[in-house]
């Protein structure tokens, strides 16, 4: 939890270094936080959002639909094969008590808090040596966005109207600052000159 009146921001993994904690968690026999940064980095969704799925919604099927948390928005989100092989072996290691169980549920039995979450993601972070400032659930969405943004070459800004309607932004230029993008090219400003 954050400090009053203290700014934080969560920051982005760079890309193999999320399929890498992903992998390290999985090795480790650690299936549900393997599954949910690989659910969080793949789709983009809020943490509110990924808490309160089920094994059914997510499992043998193509698509995910759900109604956002926040923005109360209907969403679709398609899983890929390589994610379908991830939930399935999650599952199998997992073996939830029935597909309608919610899939992210601590050892008591109840659905994690965000707030342990971050709790649990400040200790990989620690763990796993990961290089990254602020580590927190919203990473996932941010790792998403900037794999996305990077993968384009030079359809980025087309990828940006794209992340922009998946984040239900008001126009590109909140996804580019919420992306970190502004910053980073404000600063290399800087670099342009020389002795």
């Amino acid at each position: 939890m954050s400090k009053k009146l203290s700014n934080t921001t969560a920051d982005y993994l760079e890309w193999d270094s999320n399929l890498l904690l992903i992998s390290k968690l999985h090795q480790d026999q650690n299936y549900k936080l393997s599954l949910l940064i690989a659910l969080g980095s793949f789709w983009g969704l809020r943490i509110s959002d990924l808490l309160k799925l089920r094994w059914c919604d997510i499992l043998n099927v193509e698509f995910l639909n759900l109604v956002e948390k926040k923005t109360q928005k209907k969403r679709m989100v398609k899983i890929n094969d390589q994610l379908k092989k991830h939930i399935s072996v999650c599952y199998t290691q997992i073996q939830p008590s029935s597909d309608d169980s919610f899939i992210f549920l601590s050892q008591k039995g109840s659905v994690f808090s965000i707030q342990r979450v971050n709790v649990i993601f400040k200790e990989l972070k620690k763990k796993y040596k990961l290089n990254i400032k602020n580590f927190s659930t919203h990473t996932m969405r941010k790792t998403f966005g900037r794999a996305v943004y990077n993968n384009a070459g030079d359809n980025s800004e087309m990828a940006l109207v794209k992340l922009s309607e998946l984040f239900n932004h008001s126009d590109i230029k909140t996804t580019r600052k919420y992306l970190g993008l502004r910053t980073e090219e404000l600063m290399e400003t800087y670099d342009l000159l020389s002795f």
